[in-house]
């Protein structure tokens, strides 16, 4: 196996700028493993250049971009002699590259989850009666003759005669058109017992909310079957339900004065006491 030598410093002048840490770096963006040719990106044209010296490493000089038009000349790149630091171990780069790989095959899916395509849609040859009205069948079999009549296919429409097709879509419309009286009385018989039941629901919700005998609350007071009845009421108009008038004098004057006085006295206690304390 041939040896690989590193590369030479050949100038001793850096960028001036602080030493890199290779441990402020993102693992991938360097390459340290033994046995190989020690490389980095360049943190200013962000392409990989290598690690040359042997005590004190630094990034190969290099250009802003290995292409250039023709009559112009290399840019060289602001990286260039980079001082570069190693303060981590080949160990503790590897496990930072573990822990790295882990993370972002955690956020890529597993698995393609593939979006079913759509069932093609029933030529209208084939629909069920059931499924069209009149007037959906003659539109189709009028779209299917103003079609067929123009191909160019065996067989095709023509004056009184019709295709496979054109003979399915005409027996259609002529069943429908047969069907039709009874179809819309038994539309109409459904729309009617809809309405009735709905209306027969609504009125037993109507009763069990204004009879006060069906209210959840059968022993309660007079007082809470009137509250809880639902009445319209005309504006400007006063609830029957009044609450109790809220005190306005004491029950017991003279309790009440004698109270006021122990306060009074207390208040004027504590007050003589802040000034002295202040």
């Amino acid at each position: 196996m041939p040896q690989i030598r590193p590369g030479r410093v050949r100038t001793k002048r850096d960028n001036r700028r602080a030493p890199l840490l290779l441990s402020k770096i993102a693992p991938q963006d360097i390459n340290i493993r033994e046995g190989e040719v020690k490389s980095i990106v360049c943190p200013d044209c962000r392409t990989w250049r290598r690690i040359t010296g042997e005590t004190k490493l630094k990034i190969r000089e290099h250009c802003i971009s290995d292409k250039v038009a023709e009559g112009r000349k290399h840019v060289r790149c602001d990286g260039s002699n980079q001082v570069v630091k190693l303060d981590i171990s080949v160990e503790q780069w590897s496990e930072a590259m573990l822990a790295a790989d882990s993370t972002a095959t955690g956020r890529r899916s597993a698995r393609q989850h593939y979006k079913p395509l759509p069932v093609p849609a029933k030529p209208v040859t084939k629909m069920s009666p059931v499924s069209m009205s009149v007037a959906d069948a003659l539109a189709a079999y009028r779209e299917h003759f103003r079609k067929c009549r123009v191909s160019s296919m065996v067989g095709r429409c023509s004056g009184t005669y019709r295709c496979t097709d054109g003979t399915r879509l005409a027996a259609v419309y002529a069943e429908l058109e047969r069907t039709e009286p009874d179809r819309q009385r038994k539309d109409r018989a459904a729309e009617k017992l809809a309405r009735y039941r709905t209306s027969t629901v609504w009125a037993k919700h109507s009763k069990a909310t204004t009879d006060a005998k069906m209210m959840a609350k059968r022993g309660g007071t007079a007082v809470e079957e009137a509250n809880n009845a639902c009445r319209n009421h005309p504006d400007e108009m006063v609830s029957e339900f009044c609450g109790p008038q809220v005190p306005l004098a004491p029950q017991d004057v003279k309790a009440h004065e004698e109270r006021q006085a122990e306060l009074g006295k207390q208040y004027a206690q504590m007050k003589s006491l802040a000034t002295s304390a202040a």
